[in-house]
């Protein structure tokens, strides 16, 4: 297969100029598009060209008719279609494809198969993959599923059929709230994914979230580049993701990597992706679902093995074979990603909006920040709130929280809310120290970390407030400064 010479990124934000970088690194020509509300993206000015898309700036993204024809203008051989949107889209990828562009991500089939979780789940146990009990087959009648949950057992969890990211998702602890659950659930799916069946499973109470990090080749390379633990969230969003899973047990580690490369390698799967699964507190393994695209956290991933997986991707959708085996992947250290985002806390993690108007990032050795943000930079409000990722590292898991104690602490961002004040409790709870957390680690500390970051900004309000009135009196020579 020929070399690809031009990307067209089919994204925005911080996943774009993430590509974008990529791309330069391989002496591969880059495109940008953009909505009206993004003219000012800092991605559109690193790229080598750009083209807006008009109309609704959320669809504009959506409509890949138009896009493929933009990249089709722009002479691009291959579109990239990062994570969200399109990344997803099973007919994207092949109209790519009957349009003689290479789409950097596996087979449409597979995102076809990945996209249903039913048809996935059913596939996965197929190959030999843990799965909770639960439906085979889509559920839209309420009466159906109240019988099917009793059949269960409750706790039960009912999740989208067709859909991802805690949407569409609703646990149920007891057989009364069955109907308000399954009602909202189903509402919930219709406005975000456009269907409402939904399926429905029994629910594992505070287990862990693992997920294996998948790369294949288009030759039958099926190789692992570790675990991410995944369990610190809020509302099924991650917040919090780490490499590799300070807590698991090593021979539960070594058989998470068993299933998830054998039942890649048994399907046939292509590119990067994310078999995810739950961990009891037994060590029992569940399959959750499979990401055929990358995922936010994969910094986390590079950083413990020096595996750049976006350019992989690139190399593997040219058709190389992969450049290493499994015994030559090392893994170093622990690596903390905590999602940066647009939103306050204290009220209910209301999204926020505003013009970034003064913009402090940490450094030093061991500390990455992935973001499109920049001092002057007005974010909007039409999409999803996070702003940026930060990610440290460091040889020891003590070190690594040391270190995201550091960085916290230097990170400053002013124009709008952000949830850097509840990161900088939760790197300083015991728990999160002894790594002892699990999926409901945040929703039982979320009170006291809200509290407690209150206070802090309060403080920290008050310190540049009298640091401003300290600087006005020297500006109007009441006081002298000595050295």
């Amino acid at each position: 297969m020929a070399k690809i010479k031009k990307v067209l990124i089919a994204n925005r934000g911080e996943i774009a100029l993430r590509i974008i970088r990529a791309c330069k690194e391989l002496e591969i020509g880059s495109v940008a598009i953009f909505s009206e509300v993004d003219v000012e993206g800092i991605w559109v000015r690193k790229a080598d060209e750009c083209y807006p898309i008009m109309g609704d700036v959320i669809k504009a993204y959506l409509e890949y008719d138009n896009i493929i024809s933009i990249a089709k203008k722009a002479n691009c051989d291959a579109i990239h279609p990062g994570y969200g949107f399109l990344s997803e889209n099973a007919d994207f990828a092949k109209a790519c494809e009957d349009n003689g562009i290479i789409f950097i991500g596996p087979k449409p089939e597979h995102i076809e198969l990945f996209g249903d979780k039913m048809a996935s789940k059913v596939a996965m146990k197929k190959v030999g993959v843990p799965v909770l009990e639960g439906t085979d087959e889509p559920i839209v009648s309420i009466n159906e599923g109240e019988k099917i949950a009793r059949e269960i057992g409750f706790p039960v969890i009912i999740k989208a059929a067709f859909g991802g990211g805690g949407r569409g998702m609703r646990i149920v602890k007891a057989e009364k709230d069955f109907r308000e659950m399954f009602e909202s659930a189903t509402n919930e799916s219709m406005k975000y994914f456009g269907r409402d069946e939904v399926f429905i499973e029994k629910y594992v109470e505070n287990p862990r979230h693992i997920e294996i990090q998948i790369i294949a080749d288009k030759y039958g390379n099926v190789l692992h580049l570790g675990e991410r633990d995944c369990s610190i969230q809020r509302r099924h969003q991650k917040v919090i993701e780490i490499a590799p899973s300070p807590r698991l047990n090593n021979e539960t580690r070594k058989e998470l990597y068993r299933i998830a490369t054998k039942a890649m390698f048994k399907l046939g799967y292509e590119s990067v992706g994310t078999v995810e699964f739950l961990v009891d507190a037994n060590d029992n393994i569940y399959f959750i679902e499979m990401n055929t695209r990358v995922q936010v956290e994969h910094p986390v991933t590079e950083t413990i093995t020096g595996v750049d997986i976006i350019q992989r991707m690139i190399e593997i959708a040219e058709g190389d074979k992969l450049q290493f085996l499994q015994e030559e992947i090392q893994f170093r250290g622990y690596a903390i990603e905590f999602r940066i985002n647009a939103e306050n806390p204290q009220k209910n993690f209301m999204p926020g909006t505003g013009t970034v108007s003064k913009y402090l990032t940490p450094g030093g050795p061991g500390v990455r920040i992935d973001t499109s943000i920049y001092t002057g930079y007005k974010v909007p409000a039409n999409y999803d709130s996070m702003i940026g990722k930060l990610i440290v590292w460091a040889l020891t898991w003590e070190g690594a929280v040391k270190k995201a104690k550091r960085a916290l602490d230097e990170f400053y961002i002013e124009g709008f809310p952000t949830n850097i004040p509840l990161h900088r409790e939760i790197v300083r709870d015991e728990d999160f120290i002894n790594g002892t957390f699990n999926t409901s680690y945040l929703d039982k500390k979320m009170e006291i970390f809200t509290l407690n970051s209150e206070d802090n900004i309060k403080k920290e309000e008050d310190k540049i407030a009298n640091i401003m009135k300290l600087m006005d009196a020297i500006k109007k020579n009441k006081l002298t400064v000595k050295h």
